[in-house]
C-alpha cells in the first residue's frame, strides 16, 4: 500500500482548498455590497468584512486539521467560535499525489508556521481594482518560506461572462510552482513594479536610481510577485517599511520555487520563525532573474534610511 502523503503535502493540499473557499467568501462579500470597512491605522490601512471572515475561515480550517501548527494572521480578531459554514475541510487531490521533496519528508506539525494574509490589497478591493487582490497562505519551516498558496479571487474578471473567475497558484521549494505560465520579462527591459498607495520620497528616490524603462504601480505584494513570474515586470522594489511577513511568505516560496529571489532592500533574507517581528522594516527587492543587477543599483542613502 502507498505510504500516506508527507505532512507538508497534506498542509499544501488543504491550504489550496482553503484558499479557494476564501476566494468565494471574498467574492460573496463584494457582491453583497456591504464591505464593512474599518480603518486600522489610517485611510491607507483598511480592514473589511472580507478580511475578517476570510482570516477566520483560513485559520480555523487549518487549525482544525493541523492543531499543532502555528498560524499567524494579519488581523487581530477575537477567538470566538467560527461558524461551520466558514470551515473548509477539503484538499486538492492532485497535490497529494505529488512526492514531497526529500528534505521535507520528516517535518512535524509543531515545526511549521503558517503566515496568512486573508486579503492582500484591501485598499484596492475597496476601490474596485479587483485584479490586485490576492489571498496569501505561506508555509515556513526552520524560519524559511518553503511552500505557498496565492489565490486571485478575481483573476479573469474582465474577460467576460463565460470566463472562469479566479485561480490558485501554489509552489513548494524543490518541486516548482503551478497554476500559471512562467514567463520572463522582456530581455534588456527594466520594468519596475512598486506600491500604488504607499508611495514616499524614499520609494521614488530608489526607483529613479534604477533608471527603469517603465514603472508599474499596483496594490498587493502577492499581485506584484505574480507580475514577476508572469513576465510583466522585471523587479519588485519597495523602499519602505510597510510590508509584513504575511505579505511576503507565500509569494517568497513561489518565487524561490521557480528560481527567483526576494530580500529586503539591503539584501537580507526574510525570517519566518514564529518569534520573528512581523514588520519587514527594510522593504522589499524581488526579481525572477537578474537580482544582482537591481541590488547593485540600490543607493546607499536608501539602504541607510531603512533599518531591518
Amino acid at each position: 500500500s502507498m505510504a500516506s502523503p508527507a505532512l507538508l503535502m497534506r498542509v499544501v493540499a488543504s491550504a489550496y482548498s482553503v484558499a479557494e473557499k476564501a476566494a468565494t467568501i471574498v467574492r460573496n462579500v463584494m457582491s453583497a455590497g456591504d464591505l464593512g470597512i474599518v480603518e486600522k491605522a489610517g485611510p491607507n490601512d483598511l480592514q473589511t468584512k472580507a478580511d475578517r471572515l476570510v482570516q477566520m475561515s483560513i485559520c480555523a480550517s487549518l487549525a482544525r486539521k493541523f492543531p499543532k501548527v502555528t498560524i499567524i494572521g494579519e488581523e487581530e480578531l477575537p477567538s470566538d467560535d467560527v461558524s461551520e459554514d466558514l470551515i473548509e475541510d477539503g484538499h486538492c487531490e492532485e497535490i497529494l499525489k505529488k512526492p514531497c521533496p526529500a528534505q521535507y519528508t520528516g517535518i512535524k506539525e509543531e515545526e511549521l508556521v503558517i503566515w496568512v494574509d486573508p486579503l492582500d490589497g484591501t485598499k484596492e478591493y475597496t476601490e474596485g481594482l479587483l485584479d490586485h487582490v490576492t489571498v496569501l497562505i505561506g508555509i515556513a519551516y526552520g524560519g524559511k518560506a518553503i511552500a505557498g498558496v496565492i489565490n486571485q479571487p478575481y483573476y479573469n474578471y474582465e474577460a467576460g461572462a463565460n470566463a472562469v473567475l479566479g485561480r490558485t497558484i501554489w509552489g513548494v521549494l524543490g518541486m516548482g510552482a503551478f497554476g500559471f505560465q512562467l514567463t520572463e520579462a522582456p530581455a534588456g527591459k527594466h520594468i519596475v513594479v512598486t506600491t500604488r498607495s504607499h508611495s514616499s520620497a524614499l520609494v521614488n528616490e530608489c526607483i529613479t536610481a534604477l533608471n527603469p524603462d517603465h514603472v508599474i504601480r499596483v496594490g498587493g505584494a502577492g499581485n506584484k510577485i505574480i507580475q514577476l513570474i508572469e513576465g510583466k515586470a522585471s523587479a519588485y522594489v519597495f523602499a519602505s517599511p510597510g510590508c509584513k511577513k504575511w505579505d511576503t511568505c507565500a509569494p517568497e516560496a513561489i518565487l524561490h520555487a521557480v528560481g527567483g529571489k526576494i530580500t529586503d532592500i539591503r539584501g537580507n533574507s526574510f525570517q519566518y520563525n514564529k518569534e520573528v517581528k512581523h514588520m519587514n522594516s527594510a522593504g522589499v527587492l524581488a526579481t525572477l532573474r537578474n537580482y544582482d543587477y537591481y541590488a547593485s543599483r540600490i543607493p546607499n542613502t536608501v539602504k541607510e534610511s531603512l533599518v531591518p
